[in-house]
């Protein structure tokens, strides 16, 4: 690992050291999954304070990796990514979930967030006025299809067809706040999402194909980080 255990951080309490690499879930069971799929061994605990998973390992590739939980919506990303920064986190990758907004998406299709649209406040307080862009290198090593998202503050918005109009493919709730604090900071971030609702209809993906879909979510993540 890069950097040692740090305990200056107020919401995370490392028992780890936190990798250069980053995958960013906001579900704490995700990121307890894609440990388990993409860490060699036993991955060790990182961090279970507030309930936000992390863990630690040396990941296939041979090189280490932290796989993090950021909790729902742009306000909790915002203090984990910040924590982890200080804690040694250099390159971010959001692994995710988000809703279709138009038919041009199927339930379990992979995108990666060519531009977040900030239509929520943690990223407006950091600064994001228009398309916040994901860094170049890392966008283009996700192999996935391509295109906007929305990052709203409201899971059940109860204007659902709010972000019809503004050209996104998918909405989703932490994207823009990630990569508007990893640009402030210099460092390369990106986001890579599977498509578990359908908006307009309502439609949404089974467990069982939502956890195929994760699977091919963490292998293209770490590939991309490789």
């Amino acid at each position: 690992m890069s950097h040692s255990v740090s305990s200056h951080t107020i919401h995370l309490r490392p028992h780890a050291d936190v990798a250069e690499r980053v995958l960013l879930p906001g579900d704490p069971g995700r990121a307890l999954r894609l440990a388990q799929q993409l860490v060699d061994g036993t991955p060790k605990m990182l961090n279970h304070n507030r309930g936000l998973w992390g863990y630690t390992g040396i990941a296939h590739d041979g090189l280490p990796l932290t796989v993090q939980a950021t909790g729902m919506g742009g306000p909790s990303a915002a203090i984990v990514v910040q924590e982890l920064i200080a804690l040694g986190a250099r390159r971010l990758l959001r692994v995710g979930t988000c809703g279709a907004l138009t038919g041009e998406l199927r339930l379990g299709e992979l995108l990666a967030a060519e531009a977040a649209l900030p239509h929520d406040g943690a990223s407006r307080a950091l600064g994001a006025t228009g398309p916040v862009a994901p860094d170049p290198a890392l966008h283009a090593a996700l192999q996935a299809r391509s295109g906007v998202v929305v990052s709203a503050d409201l899971f059940y918005d109860p204007v659902p067809d709010r972000f019809s109009a503004s050209g996104a493919l998918a909405v989703e709730m932490e994207a823009a706040t990630i990569l508007t604090l990893a640009a402030r900071q210099g460092l390369p971030a990106a986001c890579l999402l599977v498509v578990s609702d359908i908006v307009a209809t309502r439609e949404r993906l089974e467990p069982d194909a939502l956890l195929a879909a994760e699977q091919e979510l963490g292998r293209v993540a770490l590939a991309a980080l490789a």
